[in-house]
């Protein structure tokens, strides 16, 4: 079983949030939006981390950093992104990219709100953990973590605190 937590748009900054909800997961995910190299390199040295790049993340500082990312946790095959929409409502290009991968999840970020779907029509997992940082719209900040055993998603939860 792997623990998976689930971030976007910290915009410079991780929360003390993240430390105590994240404690016990293996592997961090973040939908871009990440603000510095420092706070990606905090992040990476507090546990394994996959991240994307956002939109208002630097190529030159993020040089490492793709803007979408397609790999397996255990029998699962994620999709993570930070511009992708949700099910109905994909931004452009991405319904197509995910006809063609077939993932059972995917994970986006860039809304600044928590959404999480089942896609009925692609047959996947949709998460967008909203935004865990200070900047931005929304009035609360989120993190999510789930359970992933094999082929099963389980035990989703979701932390929401003041920014």
């Amino acid at each position: 079983m792997t623990k998976v937590g689930i971030m976007s748009d910290s915009h410079g900054l991780v929360p003390k949030q993240v430390y105590t909800f994240f404690k016990d997961v293996d592997l961090i995910l973040h939908a871009g939006d990440i603000g510095t190299s420092y706070e990606l390199s905090e992040l990476q040295n507090f546990k394994k981390t996959i991240a994307v790049r956002g939109n208002i993340d630097s190529v030159c500082e993020f040089a490492t950093l793709k803007d979408l990312e397609v790999f397996f946790i255990e029998q699962i095959k994620v999709v993570l992104t930070h511009i992708g929409g949700y099910p109905k409502h994909y931004a452009s290009g991405i319904k197509e990219f995910l006809q063609s991968q077939t993932p059972n999840l995917f994970v986006c970020g860039h809304s600044h709100i928590c959404k999480v779907m089942f896609d009925d029509d692609l047959k996947l997992l949709h998460i967008n953990p909203g935004a865990c940082g200070r900047r931005g719209i929304h009035v609360k900040s989120t993190l999510i973590r789930l359970e992933i055993d094999g082929i099963e998603m389980k035990n989703l939860e979701v932390l929401e605190y003041d920014k």
